[in-house]
């Protein structure tokens, strides 16, 4: 069974919830991939290492925006909305497979 995890993330809250920077639209969500240490721009990594974030979340994690005081704890932001999104993901397939 093929499943698209990027169709899943639309209209999904978002999973990084970044405070001060996340607009919670879920219309805005999108999956983000994680290039940390592995991937440079224009190469994706696979579907199963992105989560499910805002827009605004999404430019702050990508790096095209900044905020101050957060670049130290981007990675633990990342790593927690990476596990919320792999549990909405486990959820759905269940959903599917009632």
């Amino acid at each position: 069974m093929k499943i698209n995890i990027r169709r899943l993330a639309q209209g999904q809250d978002c999973t990084a919830r970044i405070p001060g920077i996340c607009n919670h639209n879920p219309e805005t969500t999108v999956l983000a991939h994680d290039r940390y240490g592995f991937f440079g721009y224009g190469v994706k990594p696979h579907d199963l290492t992105g989560c499910f974030v805002c827009s605004s979340c999404h430019d702050l994690l990508d790096g095209r925006t900044k905020a101050d005081g957060l670049p130290d704890t981007i990675h633990e932001y990342w790593r927690g909305a990476h596990c919320r999104t792999l549990q909405i993901i486990g959820e759905l397939l269940d959903e599917k497979d009632s």
